[in-house]
């Protein structure tokens, strides 16, 4: 059987081996991804409508095993309710994943996987919507805690709030305002990180009591600079506090309250977003997911990312 096999192999042209081994890789990332998907199915087993347990097979679905509940009557399958219900190409799917690893652009990953540019940025912002809040909490110890701020846009709106910019533009005066996105990150010294869109214009004391308690173990040092939102923060919560005067040329006190890493988590992301040479705002949470998980280090294969994406599994 081998023989015949080889021989076969050795009457086909170039271009045909070519098409023969794609079609092979095609059908294994399809077995392992609708494997994936349906490890999901096996764990979340309940109606998505009704969260009833009374459930019967009721055919297959595009590969996926559908379900009907004998409750409410409704049929659904692993995906159903997710961001991913409904796309399809799903033997694409981990080599896509794979492009978003290598952090590719739209037009990079579409021509990578032979899909259609539009789709491609579907598909980005479809995986990531799942993904963009899987934190590893809480934050212990000595955390950090800074803002970064980036140009609003509105890339891609056909409604615009204000005249148009031509190639991103600038603002209308020096300094953070209201013409950027504030990004607040902290981060503790075990690598663990949490990010947040706090909004337009410098962060206020009223969004860090809303964004920092839920993500703070009991006991931190929280390390900012010398803003004043931050002390008035750290006084209405109890929480201990140190800045580092940066404004005046400070860099480290005490020998270990700094902002180094804090600091770093903006470079990189800003350096990384570049590739794709501006995103709109209202995206922001899903480059900060996309980023995170490229971060942690613990996302090494497309089975892992998809893994991440279905299950929401913190990294």
């Amino acid at each position: 059987m081998q023989a015949q096999v080889r021989q076969m192999l050795m009457q086909l042209t170039g271009k045909q081996v070519d098409e023969l081994r794609e079609a092979f890789d095609r059908c294994t990332s399809l077995a392992e991804c609708l494997a994936i998907i349906e490890a999901r199915g096996q764990r979340t087993r309940r109606c998505p409508h009704c969260q009833g347990e009374r459930l019967y097979r009721h055919g297959v679905f595009y590969g996926l095993q559908r379900y009907r509940c004998r409750e409410c009557g409704k049929s659904f399958n692993a995906l159903t309710g997710t961001p991913l219900a409904f796309i399809r190409l799903r033997d694409k799917w981990l080599p896509f994943l794979q492009c978003m690893l290598n952090s590719m652009t739209v037009r990079g990953a579409a021509q990578a996987t032979g899909i259609h540019r539009n789709t491609s940025f579907r598909w980005r912002h479809r995986f990531m919507m799942m993904a963009k809040d899987a934190r590893a909490l809480p934050l212990a110890g000595i955390v950090e805690a800074g803002e970064t701020y980036l140009l609003e846009s509105q890339k891609g709106s056909r409604h615009l709030t204000r005249p148009a910019r031509r190639r991103g533009g600038t603002a209308s005066h020096r300094g953070p305002g209201k013409d950027h996105d504030c990004i607040l990150v902290a981060c503790d010294r075990s690598g663990k990180a949490s990010d947040f869109i706090t909004g337009r214009g410098p962060v206020t004391a009223a969004q860090l009591k809303q964004c920092l308690p839920p993500v703070l173990a009991p006991g931190v040092l929280l390390a900012t600079d010398g803003a004043r939102a931050y002390q008035a923060f750290a006084k209405a919560t109890g929480i201990a506090h140190r800045a580092v005067n940066v404004a005046a040329g400070q860099r480290v006190v005490d020998e270990v309250i700094h902002l180094q890493t804090v600091n770093s988590c903006h470079g990189r992301f800003k350096n990384w977003l570049k590739r794709f040479h501006g995103v709109a705002s209202k995206y922001l949470p899903n480059y900060l997911g996309w980023r995170h998980a490229l971060d942690a280090g613990c996302v090494a294969t497309p089975q892992q990312l998809l893994r991440v994406t279905l299950f929401l599994i913190v990294i």
